[in-house]
């Protein structure tokens, strides 16, 4: 512990007491004295801390920095070992690959398969549901319209507009 927190810790309990003294006796000024005491040492405790705070730091700092350094080679002799490893971890892939083809095609058509086998059901879905939803859509929008007929004339006359931009040009 920094010795300002100490003379800080000191200084601001003594200018407590003196402003407590001076506001029970009614002296202003020794009120005042031992605000500005107190104050300051408020001031040095925390000029303490910092120092204090700034040592852990350091040496925080200077201990990873010998950890690291001591331990340097150990660090490159792991980087090396998973290197090596992930290498050899390759390169049996890329054999097994090479040496059992025929396996990697059955699975990759195995996937096709699956991905057609789901594709199929959702369009078998939607082609047996299909007048389903067109009578949903289509009572969606006839509640739609009959519930705001104005604003559903607008809309068409705004397609059909855009509509014949599209089609004619600006010209």
């Amino acid at each position: 512990m920094d010795t300002d927190r100490i003379t800080g810790a000191a200084k601001e309990l003594g200018g407590k007491v003196q402003g407590t003294v001076g506001n029970v006796t009614g002296d202003k000024q020794t009120e005042a004295e031992g605000k500005a005491r107190e104050l300051g040492g408020n001031v040095q405790n925390a000029y303490g801390q910092a120092k204090d705070a700034v040592k852990d730091a350091a040496g925080n700092a200077a201990d990873a920095a010998k950890d690291a350094y001591n331990n340097a080679g150990s660090y490159g002799d792991k980087a090396k070992d998973a290197v090596k490893s992930a290498t050899g971890s390759v390169s049996d892939k890329a054999r097994d690959a090479y040496n059992n083809p025929d396996r990697y095609v059955g699975q990759a058509r195995d996937a096709v398969q699956n991905a057609a086998g789901t594709a199929q059901g959702y369009a078998q879905d939607v082609y047996n549901n299909s007048g389903d939803y067109i009578r949903q859509g289509a009572d969606t929008v006839s509640s739609k319209v009959e519930e705001n007929p104005l604003v559903a004339l607008l809309i068409a006359g705004a397609v059909g507009y855009g509509l014949a931009l599209l089609i004619h040009g600006r010209n």
